[in-house]
């Protein structure tokens, strides 16, 4: 008997879900919801962060490397998120 194509599940598709299913993604699905106008500055932000190192980027920009992570986090979590879901 065959089955139909709602019961035939790829492993790729299990696979695509279970990026879905994390934290990461979340918190960029989160922050791309709740920011869309700030999602291609925190990219931008984030990408200059990982070219420059956090103690760099945090002292020539008079922040606290705490806020530099956290900005280099969201960056990685909203490409994630944007990557994931297309």
């Amino acid at each position: 008997m065959a089955r139909g194509s709602s019961e035939r599940r790829r492993p790729r598709d299990d696979f695509l879900d279970s990026l879905m299913d994390t934290s990461l993604y979340s918190m960029g699905a989160f922050f791309s919801d709740q920011h869309p106008d700030l999602v291609d500055d925190v990219i931008d932000q984030s990408l200059e962060i990982e070219e420059r190192g956090l103690r760099g980027y945090a002292s020539d920009n008079k922040l606290s490397v705490e806020e530099c992570f956290e900005t280099l986090l969201t960056g990685l979590a909203v490409r994630y998120y944007k990557a994931v879901a297309g």
